[in-house]
């Protein structure tokens, strides 16, 4: 049997998981394994930072808003610098696109790969205790290493990815990602400091009875297949859960099945979320793990983007569930 196809243990550290795997991407030459470790520094430095929030003064507002119009945070900020330090000492990355930026950061090397990353989504949550995360998407660049980057780089589909993934910081730190050959999740283990396997191969159940929205705007939602689908629900005895930090709310409804909806508004008619930078990671991964992500009329993975900073509707989890979701808001 090929190495590659024997199963790995749970417990197994991600480095030796890594390792196990790099013969499945033999034109990488170790680069893109490479990648995943920065990534997995960079998020033990924020973990630590996250720990020691309400003991040192890193909590609250920087009185600054990134793109999107959010109040940055101080951990916001202390993320992405975090994450970009060790995508640019790594030299694995040509380049960064962060939601805490307004265009990209060209790190001037001969790196073949490029990563979409929010540092620190839901941060706003911190100063009340509850769990927040980080994504990720890394693509090939299209442009000849060695060059100048361009948005073309960055602009690719979702489809495109070559890995995605977050990292849950919550009552265990957690971090899942895809290659494209399933999903696997990964727990820190603080007195090791080594991340170790203990979600192999994730699977997003068919169907599921917890439906995730921010219920205070449906007066806002100019669909109204978005209430009949949730008065469906609540008749069929589903559960509502709404963290609000849009990591952890994927990250249970993966694990336990259920649907999370982020729908256009009167407000925001081309949807909050970004593409880039949340969508397109999050709907590789529950891809990957058997499940659904549409943005009402199109697979997340299909859109062009034509903007770094291009946001859109989101509709997320168990295949059915966004299936019958999807019926509803075709119905005239």
């Amino acid at each position: 049997m090929e190495r590659s196809r024997i199963a790995l243990p749970i417990g197994i550290t991600l480095d030796r998981f890594i390792k196990s795997k790099q013969d499945e991407y033999p034109q990488a030459a170790g680069e893109f394994s490479q990648l995943l470790r920065d990534i997995a520094l960079a998020s033990k430095v924020v973990n630590r930072e996250i720990n020691k929030a309400g003991l040192v003064d890193i909590m609250g507002y920087i009185g600054q808003q990134n793109k999107a119009g959010d109040e940055q945070q101080k951990l916001d900020v202390l993320a992405h610098i975090r994450f970009s330090r060790a995508f640019s000492k790594g030299g694995e990355a040509a380049g960064i696109i962060s939601e805490e930026t307004k265009s990209f950061t060209d790190f001037k090397n001969k790196g073949k790969y490029v990563v979409a990353i929010d540092p620190l989504d839901g941060s706003s949550n911190i100063d009340v205790n509850v769990s927040i995360g980080t994504i990720f998407s890394i693509y090939k660049r299209k442009t000849r290493p060695g060059t100048k980057l361009t948005q073309k780089d960055f602009l690719q589909k979702g489809s495109e990815q070559v890995a995605a993934g977050y990292i849950l910081y919550g009552s265990s730190t957690m971090l899942v990602f895809t290659t494209g050959k399933g999903v696997f999740g990964f727990t820190y283990e603080t007195t090791l400091g080594e991340y170790v396997l203990s979600h192999p191969q994730m699977r997003c159940p068919a169907n599921g009875k917890i439906y995730s929205i921010n219920e205070a705007g449906l007066p806002q939602c100019p669909n109204p297949g978005i209430g009949r689908y949730l008065d469906k629900c609540k008749k069929d005895g589903f559960t509502a859960r709404y963290i609000g930090s849009l990591v952890a709310d994927i990250h249970r409804n993966l694990i336990k099945g259920g649907i999370f909806i982020y729908p256009a508004t009167d407000r925001y008619r081309d949807g909050k979320l970004r593409l880039l930078f949340e969508c397109n990671a999050l709907a590789m991964i529950v891809e990957q793990a058997g499940g659904m992500a549409r943005n009402g009329s199109k697979r997340i993975l299909d859109i062009a983007p034509k903007d770094l900073h291009q946001t859109t509707p989101f509709f997320v989890g168990s295949k059915r569930l966004v299936k019958e979701l999807l019926s509803e808001l075709q119905r005239k």
